[in-house]
């Protein structure tokens, strides 16, 4: 299962353990969750100034860092970095998903960033990318992240909607 019904598959196998809740114990459906639901419009740099993964990922970084989703840009900049030296991040659609697991974050969040022209994204890629989501995680979480990258999983496979993001002007 890829990222796309491989959620759906998860939490459909925790429905089994719900019947072994105490009696008188109701569990509260949360509301349906959006990917803005994990940025905010100053985690949004419509014309990035990087032209190559690393400094894109050290703009995006220090947006997060100003915003206080991240304590510390440089941290979160360098472990996303060692993150994409393991296996680059770019996808179809002209999308990378850089990301980083960090201890003292209190909440999963993004910011996105979009370059008028395609950049240069790790060794030998085949795929220009224009748009970079930039993934601070939480050390310990699990459930949030496998929620925000299958939404974003779904997004990198709408064309329609990828082509506006890169149509977009601000």
């Amino acid at each position: 299962a890829g990222l796309d019904g491989g959620i759906d598959d998860i939490l459909a196998a925790g429905e089994g353990r719900l019947a072994a809740l105490p009696a008188g114990f109701r569990l509260t459906p949360r509301p349906a969750m959006t990917l803005a639901d994990f940025t905010r419009p100053g985690l949004i740099v419509p014309r990035l100034r990087g032209r190559d993964a690393a400094t894109v990922i050290q703009e995006l970084a220090a947006a997060m860092q100003q915003e206080g989703r991240a304590p510390d840009g440089e941290s979160l900049c360098r472990a996303a970095l060692n993150r994409e030296l393991l296996g680059g991040t770019d996808m179809e659609g002209g999308m990378a998903f850089p990301h980083a697991r960090l201890a003292g974050l209190s909440e999963l969040s993004f910011a996105l960033g979009r370059s008028d022209g395609p950049l240069e994204w790790g060794a030998g890629t085949a795929r220009p990318v224009r748009l970079v989501f930039l993934l601070a995680v939480p050390a310990m979480d699990i459930t949030q992240y496998l929620r925000l990258i299958s939404g974003l999983a779904r997004l990198s496979k709408d064309g329609p909607l990828v082509k506006q993001l890169h149509a977009v002007q601000d």
